[in-house]
Parts: C-alpha cells; structure tokens; sequence
C-alpha cells in the first residue's frame, strides 16, 4: 500500500512540476527582441562614419513566421528614434540597425545620422510595435565592456 502512494504521489509531482515548467505558449512561439547592443565602437571615437558605425542594436526574430517591422521603432534614453520603413525580418533571422549612414540590406539597416546614440556608459534601448506596445526593452550601465547582451 505504501508503495502505491508513492508512486501516485510521485506522479502528481512529476505532473506538477511538468505543469510548472512548460513555457508559456508566448516563449514556445518565440519572439522578435533585443538580442545585442554595442554602445562604444571600437577605437577612438573620431565621429567618422565608419566609427558610428561601429555602434549598433542587433534585433532577432526567434518565430517561425516572418514579420513585419514597418512601423516598428528602436529608442535610447534621450528619445533618439530609428523607425522602420517597410521591411520584413525572416523566420529566425537577425537584423542590425547601425547607428551611421549606409546602403541598407536584409541584414543591414542604418540610421543615417552623424554623431553616435548609445552612451559609452549606460542607456536604454527600447523597441516598439507599430502600435507604440514594447516589443523589449534592453538596459546597461557599465564601461568595463563595449557590448550588452540582452
């Protein structure tokens, strides 16, 4: 008899923590997010073109679905916006947004300004929905690395 408890008590705590553990249907499906941030572009910052460049928000589409960016918009602290124009981030796929001027690609969006966004020592980062909702939100505050993971 105290074997057959044990194991019907092992079962509902075996279904229990199963329950517990699943990930919500949100995080099985994925999401589009911050995924890196690199605030303080390599060298001495000479505000060439090539330097602000060197700062960027890489953005990850982790569903199995393409989406729709258009619309969407990426935002530090002191209100400094990126929207995008149209544009379709693929299943899976990752996009960097660069802070400088450039041709953009699929993989390679730019900003298009002249002087650097992301502060050497913190910031926020924050990426919109078309319909103004947070997609996520990224924060740092540290000199000791040029780069957040997310």
């Amino acid at each position: 008899m105290r074997h057959t408890r044990t194991l019907a008590a092992a079962a509902v705590a075996a279904a229990f923590a199963g329950t517990i553990l699943l990930p919500t249907q949100a995080q099985a499906a994925g999401s589009v997010h911050l995924y890196k941030i690199v605030y303080d572009s390599p060298g001495t910052d000479t505000r060439a073109n090539a330097s602000i460049n060197g700062e960027y928000v890489q953005i990850r589409n982790t569903t199995s679905k393409a989406v729709s960016l258009k619309g969407w918009t990426l935002v530090d602290v002191a209100n400094h916006k990126y929207v995008f124009s149209t544009y379709t981030l693929g299943a899976g796929k990752s996009v960097v947004v660069r802070t400088g001027k450039g041709t953009n690609t699929t993989a390679t969006r730019y900003q298009g300004r002249a002087a650097y966004v992301w502060n050497n020592d913190k910031d926020t980062a924050t990426l919109k929905r078309s319909t103004g909702t947070t997609a996520d939100t990224c924060s740092y505050n540290s000199t000791k690395v040029d780069y957040k993971m997310c």
